[in-house]
């Protein structure tokens, strides 16, 4: 058994040379890594701090990459580090690590960054096995741990008290192995290239982040689709459309991101729910550029309550969801009522358009994305 321990460390230096604090000492948000006869052998100094005033962000960026006798290289970062190109995404690329040993301190933040959500979401993204512990802290809004494969997910969350769990699970020690395949039938949409190209051909492509309309507006008469409205998630400002029908196609843009939608609703209720585009920089809580498209439950029946917390729904929804993303680094995501992840029957590329596929929902969905970290804009 190896293990995995998050503290705070101080580390003295000599003041005012190589970012030394005046104090003479750095602080850092520390992950430590004990083997199985309890000899440190690693640590690791979180790089990407989320409002920790106490600590210090460390010099250089630390990639932590520790072996094992059961499962070869292991890596281990922090929390907030996982939205983060450094050193998250970086480590796991130029080591060709398998396996994510991850602390974090996470507070939900729904509809589309809670933390099992993102921790089921990268493991996807990257194939790779992620072991999350988060702190059980509910008046923080701080719960959600798992243990999570690219098709299998344990995992852990309670709003309703303050009793954590000890969640066990058997990982393949090659996760890539394990990816979910599915046939090219059930992923597709029937003829999406010809509905690719007719709603391109209908629909003006946006070039700036300035602009204040929807790209999704017809060209010959400039004006915003029929039932287009802004509404705000995340801090963001979203151009939405709603869902009116029953089943269907719809299409909503911004910037330079697209995206597209064919669903078909098998349980129905009075709920609201809405498609969702957003392309451009984040700046509320951190500062970090986004490419999203998002199917999302509103919060009630008026457009402005879409993007709205929202914990429990009642319709289910097939659906095939996808995008013509700029960045490649897409993590999909898929939440249903109770706040519980689901696993879409398909998700990856197709030309350059990402795809989301989930044909065969029992579940009430709260919300389906496809959430892209455009790291190069930062």
């Amino acid at each position: 058994m190896f293990l995995v321990a998050n503290l705070g460390t101080k580390m003295s230096c000599k003041p005012f040379k190589a970012q030394c604090p005046s104090d003479g000492r750095f602080q850092f948000n520390t992950n430590v890594v004990f083997n199985d006869n309890g000899t440190l052998i690693a640590t690791y100094f979180k790089q990407n701090l989320y409002f920790e005033f106490g600590f210090d962000t460390p010099p250089e960026v630390q990639h932590v990459v520790f072996d094992t006798p059961f499962a070869s290289k292991f890596a281990t970062f922090t929390c907030f580090d996982i939205l983060f190109f450094e050193p998250a995404v970086s480590l796991i690329k130029k080591y060709n690590v398998k396996h994510v040993v991850y602390p974090t301190a996470w507070m939900n933040q729904l509809p589309l960054l809670s933390a099992i959500q993102i921790q089921r979401g990268f493991a996807s993204a990257f194939n790779i096995n992620f072991i999350a512990a988060n702190i059980h802290h509910t008046t923080l809004g701080m719960t959600g741990s798992g243990i999570f494969s690219p098709s299998y997910s344990s995992y852990h969350y309670d709003m309703t008290n303050e009793n954590g769990t000890l969640i066990l699970a058997k990982l393949p020690v090659n996760p890539s192995e394990d990816v979910i395949v599915g046939s090219k039938d059930q992923i597709w949409p029937e003829n999406s290239e010809v509905i690719y190209s007719s709603i391109l051909t209908k629909h003006q492509v946006c070039e700036t982040e300035e602009t204040e309309e929807p790209c999704g507006r017809d060209v010959a008469t400039d004006q915003v689709p029929h039932h287009a409205f802004y509404s705000e998630m995340m801090y963001d400002n979203f151009t939405f459309v709603p869902l009116l029908q029953n089943e269907g196609m719809l299409d909503v843009c911004a910037g330079t991101l697209c995206c597209f939608l064919k669903y078909k609703k098998t349980i129905l209720s009075d709920e609201l729910y809405a498609l969702g585009v957003f392309d451009g920089l984040h700046t509320v809580h951190g500062t970090y550029s986004l490419q999203i498209c998002a199917l999302v439950k509103c919060g009630g029946l008026e457009p402005s309550t879409c993007g709205h917390e929202v914990t429990n729904a009642d319709s289910v929804i097939n659906l095939q969801l996808w995008g013509n993303f700029s960045t490649k680094h897409i993590f999909p995501l898929l939440l249903t009522s109770g706040v519980t992840v689901q696993l879409p029957d398909f998700s990856g590329w197709k030309g350059n358009k990402f795809y989301m596929n989930a044909n065969d929902m029992s579940s009430s969905l709260l919300s389906a994305a496809l959430y892209g970290r455009y790291y190069e804009r930062d």
